[in-house]
């Protein structure tokens, strides 16, 4: 596997990357507030059935995520696009974005996100950036339990973030 920055010539690859993902659990978000207190707590849900987790973003934008010419990684295998990262810098909060990630279906649980995320972090690092943070829909518990197994805490949430009102999750990890 070979990780490296995207030329123009990768954009249309990570465009066709099947973003979506198949899920038998979610993180049910449970809220409770009185005059003194708001508790708010997820707790991991087993669906009746499977279902879709849609990708929650408009990937036209990484076209312009590209041309800031940033962390924008690409994963080769037999020289092949078979998934990328799109990290933004934001210096004055030193923190690195992971704003998309997709690894192709066929190629999924062959440690590519894991190369992938690594290099993200690197590339981090290399920009004097403190730390670095995912984001992902309370739906799609595959990417949830993937940042969780590579050591990034859940640092917050924010209810109806997305353009269709999910949950979005959020999780950080230092990188120096």
């Amino acid at each position: 596997m070979n990780v490296r920055l995207a030329t123009l010539a990768d954009l249309n690859s990570c465009l066709n990357l099947d973003h979506d993902g198949v899920t038998d659990h979610v993180w049910q978000m449970k809220v409770h507030e009185s005059e003194t207190q708001v508790s708010v707590a997820f707790e991991t849900s087993r669906l009746p059935r499977r279902m879709r987790a849609t990708y929650p973003r408009d990937l036209e934008q990484l076209v312009e995520d590209w041309q800031r010419g940033e962390g924008f990684l690409v994963a080769e295998v037999d020289g092949e696009v078979r998934g990328y990262v799109d990290v933004l810098a934001q210096p004055w909060q030193q923190l690195g974005w992971v704003a998309n990630m997709a690894v192709a279906r066929d190629y999924r649980r062959r440690r590519i996100g894991t190369t992938l995320m690594r290099n993200a972090r690197q590339w981090a690092w290399e920009q004097g950036l403190r730390m670095i943070l995912v984001e992902a829909t309370t739906k799609n518990y595959p990417a949830l339990c993937f940042y969780q197994k590579l050591g990034f805490q859940f640092s917050g949430y924010n209810d109806h973030y997305y353009p269709n009102q999910d949950i979005a999750l959020f999780f950080v990890q230092i990188v120096r």
